[in-house]
């Protein structure tokens, strides 16, 4: 499609002429030029080989997604469903080669059956079933998650290394999933370009009516069109799995709108009939480049969310002028007014585009001095216990004259990986995480290590990777004493709930292994439901609500966060602290407030704070070269109505 569209505008105009028609006619990709123009203007360490190569690797699972999405969305359809089941053949994958011992090569199989599978019965549902696409994938999104934590009973699971090769460069430079996307999108330019099916997709996206008159088998070419959506997730999830060196139950969690946008700022219509692979690269690389950029320059984690989707908002608002300047290319091409509206729009677009990243380096926590810089990558900043630790982190950064980088990984090991690559191509001096997970965590630090940059893991370690320290609190002792804590509330007996935390995160599990542990001592406690809130407040009152209608006479509640607790406190209402007993875990200001005021009985903080400052402390050793103690346990403490008025955290 680039080839032809070249080729259409050369000639009488000359090849600087085509060369602005290219740029004219490809509204996406002038802003990724733009993009990379400013972005090598604000950060020195933004246009060098690793880090290019770095943007390609992060930018590989969500083109390879986006490709599948590009036939859906050509075809007028949408395909909601990629994300849910590139995270259900990756399990399928890992599972199948460990705990059911497939051969590898036949594991890869099942897992792209998985993937087609899926594919199919998204086709079904809407060609024969007549569903709405938008229904149809939606529902496949939540059983395909479902499915991939019931598979893996909610733990990530270790991919053989046979497998996790696919996350490895070739000739030690050359990224493998930087391969595997050229690859695919190759093969996306082929069906559309090349083949009666991709002919027939831009046909039943331009009238599908129109196209059943025409005599296309458009229920049968719909099942094929969703296939290959499924086929394509089937790859992205192992290429993924193959760089977190495990298969997570989590993983991919909204990649299907970035593969929505990837697709849209390409260039293709959610209206169907238009599209190419072309375009739909350039749309990938786009939110790569956006995001390496800003972490890059130190932009504030919150931030980033809100440029990246002014951007996009930008990118479509542009495209949609473009098509209204000049009807089609063509048409722009050979009217001398088409053709200076569209340059005034990309014109106007290259202005808005630099100012919106040039005012992003204004964000920038620190500043072009001589201070030592770090990166801290958060698992999570969407709960009050993570925020803590950016709090304490950041405030000794700041005694300590550090120029601190904070990131938010959204409870996403991928995109914290992302980030911790960011780091590494940055040559900071040192980096501290927190990981999402501690196994997905192990090929970022390991090139970390290679670049001789020290790692400290704070909160949760990091395995099958050489942290230069560990600054926790020890989370099986601590849900230990959560639960001994209760037990001798209520006096070795009563029935009591576990509101577990977000499936397949370390300190869930580990969280969870305490809370048996600590109730062995009370035979007469009985767990009458253990359900998981993913930590959170809201899901934490919802989940306790169902529960009290089954069990109504519950006496005690354990959970894994304060969060989750506080949820439950309001679902119990005035039985809270009364006739029924909650303790919680963090120790988070809200937490302690309920405590103070009766509601909840105990928490069992961390110190979260403390967590923070140490760690900057131990990075700042580290980063120095001095001695710094592989493990670095912050006590933790029941806080209850009695102690909670000595307690600072």
């Amino acid at each position: 499609m680039a080839t032809d569209t070249l080729k259409s505008t050369t000639g009488a105009d000359g090849a600087p002429g085509g060369l602005r028609r290219v740029l004219l006619d490809n509204g996406a990709l002038t802003a990724l030029i733009v993009l990379v123009v400013a972005l090598s203007a604000l950060s020195g360490d933004f246009l060098t080989a690793d880090n290019l190569l770095n943007i390609g690797v992060q930018a590989a699972v969500t083109a390879i997604l986006a490709f599948g999405v590009t036939f859906v969305i050509v075809s007028a359809g949408i395909d909601l469903s990629v994300g849910s089941v590139a995270a259900l053949s990756s399990t399928v994958l890992a599972w199948s080669a460990t705990s059911a011992g497939v051969p590898v090569v036949l594991a890869v199989v099942l897992a792209v059956a998985t993937g087609i599978a899926c594919g199919l019965v998204n086709g079904f549902l809407i060609a024969y079933g007549k569903l709405p696409p938008f229904i149809a994938t939606l529902a496949m999104l939540s059983v395909a998650r479902g499915l991939s934590l019931v598979v893996s009973q909610g733990s990530p699971i270790a991919l053989p290394g046979s497998v996790s090769h696919l996350g490895d460069t070739l000739g030690g430079w050359l990224p493998v999933p930087v391969l595997v996307m050229v690859l695919m999108g190759l093969i996306t330019a082929f069906v559309l370009g090349r083949t009666y099916i991709g002919r027939s997709m831009y046909a039943i996206g331009g009238n599908e009516e129109a196209a059943r008159l025409s005599g296309l088998r458009v229920k049968k070419l719909k099942l094929v069109i969703y296939a290959l959506s499924g086929l394509f997730a089937a790859v992205a999830g192992i290429v993924l799995a193959a760089r977190l060196s495990s298969a997570q139950p989590q993983a991919a969690q909204g990649y299907e709108l970035d593969a929505i946008a990837a697709v849209v700022i390409g260039g293709a219509s959610l209206a169907g009939g238009t599209g190419k692979a072309s375009g739909t690269l350039v749309g990938a690389l786009i939110l790569a480049v956006l995001r390496n950029g800003l972490n890059l320059l130190s932009v504030s984690a919150f931030w980033q969310q809100v440029v990246i989707g002014v951007v996009i908002a930008l990118a479509v608002l542009l495209d949609t002028v473009r098509r209204k300047a000049g009807a089609t290319p063509a048409a722009a091409g050979t009217s001398p007014g088409g053709r200076g509206r569209q340059a005034a729009t990309y014109g106007l677009a290259a202005v808005v585009t630099v100012a919106v990243v040039a005012a992003t380096s204004l964000l920038h926590t620190g500043s072009a001095s001589t201070k030592p810089k770090m990166g801290l990558s958060l698992s999570t900043l969407n709960n009050p216990f993570f925020v803590q630790i950016r709090a304490g982190a950041q405030a000794e950064a700041k005694r300590l004259g550090i120029d601190l980088t904070v990131t938010d990984a959204q409870n996403d090991a991928s995109q914290q990986a992302n980030q911790l690559q960011n780091f590494t191509s940055s040559s900071l001096g040192a980096i501290i995480v927190n990981p999402v997970d501690s196994d997905a965590a192990g090929p970022s630090v390991r090139a970390a290590d290679t670049a001789r940059i020290p790692v400290i893991a704070v909160d949760r370690g990091v395995n099958k990777a050489t942290a230069d320290a560990l600054v926790a609190s020890d989370n099986v002792a601590g849900g230990e004493l959560a639960a001994r804590t209760l037990g001798d509330r209520l006096g070795g007996k009563g029935r009591i709930v576990i509101l577990q935390g977000q499936a397949g995160t370390s300190a869930a599990r580990e969280r969870a292994a305490g809370f048996a542990q600590g109730l062995k001592s009370f035979p007469g406690i009985q767990v009458v439901a253990q359900q998981p809130a993913d930590f959170d407040r809201t899901k934490g009152l919802d989940v306790m609500s169902n529960l009290l209608q089954a069990h109504p006479d519950v006496q005690g509640v354990i959970a894994a966060n304060d969060e989750m607790a506080l949820g439950a406190v309001k679902a119990l209402g005035s039985k809270a602290g009364r006739s029924v007993q909650v303790v919680g875990f963090d120790g988070t200001p809200d937490g302690l407030t309920a405590v103070r005021n009766g509601s909840l009985y105990a928490s069992v903080a961390q110190q979260p704070t403390q967590l923070g400052r140490i760690a900057v402390d131990n990075a700042l050793r580290a980063a120095q070269h001095k001695k710094v103690a592989s493990t670095v346990k912050v006590p933790v403490k029941v806080v209850t109505k009695s102690n909670v008025a000595g307690f600072s955290g």
